[in-house]
């Protein structure tokens, strides 16, 4: 049976969250008049915070972001919420390409992968619950929409990674979780195209190929890194696709025509 976590009636992260201003120059408007309907969580991916903030702010570098957190729990300010920073890169969720004029990005101050990945501290768990909070409340963004780079960029991104605790943010609605069923040596590789319609219909970008090829696979990957972050490496599996088809069903992807018209 599948058990979805939904977001609180009262929130649990309410209160007031320091906030420092650090400008960054890599900002533009959003294309078409857009407003946020995504959040976008990162890892920054470098020896130390000092270096991610620098290339942040570095008008050189072509990236950024609206906010980082810091471990101890203190949040920067980069680029104001109305403008369009410069974090997700070649991207698509939800059927849109146009991810940076859809979201706000959030750069989790973290070594990853390739710098010794660490878990992530409670004070800034818990400053990134009271961030996420403000902000889907100021621009009425539902849990689903919170997603993390490796989603919206699945082969090209593994961040934030599998040890950030998205089930702790669906407890405090502010994403969102089904406990799927455990999978087995015995259990049988799905058919591709089923995956691919299920991962379709919840927003990843994915191919209609009908096999298991290369982004089908990345797509894969992402999924098993958010939601089954135990399984990161397993070939694909019955179970976990049948968690994916639960959560297409419940929360299943709005599209422009349906984000527009609301």
């Amino acid at each position: 049976m599948f058990r979805a976590l939904r977001r609180q009636t009262e929130s649990s992260v309410a209160g007031p969250l320091s906030i420092d201003d650090r400008p960054s120059p890599n900002h533009n408007a959003r294309a078409d008049g857009a407003r946020p309907d995504i959040v976008v969580l990162h890892y920054t991916g470098m020896e130390s915070a000092e270096a991610a903030v620098g290339r942040l702010v570095d008008p050189d570098s072509g990236v950024s972001a609206h906010y980082v957190l810091m471990q101890d729990g203190r949040v920067l300010r980069l680029v104001e919420e109305e403008r369009r920073a410069w974090h997700a890169g070649d991207s698509h969720w939800g059927g849109t390409d146009h991810v940076n004029s859809r979201s706000i990005g959030i750069e989790i101050v973290n070594r990853g992968h390739d710098f010794g990945y660490e878990p992530f501290p409670e004070p800034q768990m818990a400053a990134l619950e009271r961030l996420l909070g403000g902000l889907l409340e100021r621009w009425s963004i539902p849990a689903e929409r919170v997603v993390g780079h490796a989603c919206v960029a699945p082969g090209r991104k593994i961040d934030p990674g599998e040890k950030l605790d998205w089930r702790r943010l669906a407890r405090g609605g502010l994403s969102i979780w089904v406990d799927g069923a455990r999978s087995s040596p015995l259990d049988q590789q799905p058919e591709a195209g089923r995956f691919q319609r299920a991962a379709a219909r919840f927003g990843y970008g994915v191919p209609r190929s009908g096999r298991w090829d290369g982004e089908t696979r990345d797509c894969w990957d992402a999924f098993l890194r958010r939601f089954r972050p135990a399984e990161v490496g397993v070939p694909p599996h019955v179970a976990g696709v049948k968690q994916l088809e639960e959560m297409a069903r419940r929360w299943p992807v709005r599209l422009d025509a349906e984000v527009a018209g609301s």
